[in-house]
């Protein structure tokens, strides 16, 4: 929690650090424009709710409940490891997902430092966002295998609804799959429109930044998403 505490001189820093990475090199264009501003962004696609089974109707009703429950012995992935709790506020204008976690932390090491600079970059700060995973607790394989996305789509669409976020930016193909319901393959350089129980939340299918460590040059596809994220802030 300590990422708000540098000053504006090293955010400053961090922010232009991520510009440059994701391809922006120049302050002119052939007319003035805020570089910050989203581009126009297509119509939404709308997702119509998955069918629930019986079970996730009966999903506690509150944030604290059901993340002691998700949490808990009685989940469908327990018993993998000890679960990584969500980060930020339960009542945050920015969701982020992530397939699960990377050991003891849901981003670990460079990937959480540069997933700092993606959020400065577009003026949001960690503490600011909610983040969580589509399982709270690592797979053996280190990623959540297709076969198991239906399982866990409807606790990943409950949790959303209950934190009831203006915008959700997921980063990973299989978060996105479990709550767009469609293959929504990132980067998705639109904006999802997903019907919950709480009512429609816009979606940006998007990269993890462990993908774009290991391929700087998707940082500039990474950079439209967030562009689009931002847009859709109100």
């Amino acid at each position: 929690m300590g990422a708000e505490q540098h000053d504006w001189r090293a955010l400053a820093a961090s922010a232009l650090d991520w510009w440059r990475d994701a391809g922006v090199d120049t302050p002119v264009d052939d007319a003035p424009r805020n570089w910050l501003d989203a581009p126009p962004a297509p119509a939404p696609t709308i997702a119509a709710p998955l069918p629930a089974p019986p079970a996730a109707r009966r999903l506690p009703d509150t944030l604290p409940a059901f993340l002691a429950w998700r949490l808990g012995p009685d989940a469908p992935d327990a018993g993998r490891g000890t679960p990584v709790a969500p980060e930020g506020p339960g009542d945050a204008a920015v969701m982020v997902l992530v397939d699960c976690p990377e050991g003891a932390a849901l981003l670990n090491d460079d990937a959480s430092r540069l997933f700092d600079r993606m959020l400065a970059a577009i003026g949001l700060a960690r503490s600011a966002v909610h983040l969580a995973a589509l399982t709270p607790t690592r797979p053996l394989a280190g990623r959540v295998v297709p076969e198991a996305v239906s399982t866990l789509a409807p606790l990943l669409r409950h949790h959303v609804a209950l934190v009831r976020p203006q915008v959700v930016l997921s980063l990973n193909l299989a978060a996105s799959r479990a709550l767009i319901g469609t293959d929504a393959s990132p980067p998705g350089r639109n904006l999802h429109a997903v019907n919950l129980e709480s009512g429609i939340v816009q979606v940006v299918a998007s990269l993890h930044p462990r993908f774009l460590l290991e391929h700087p040059a998707q940082k500039a596809a990474a950079w439209r998403d967030l562009l689009l994220l931002k847009g859709g802030l109100r």
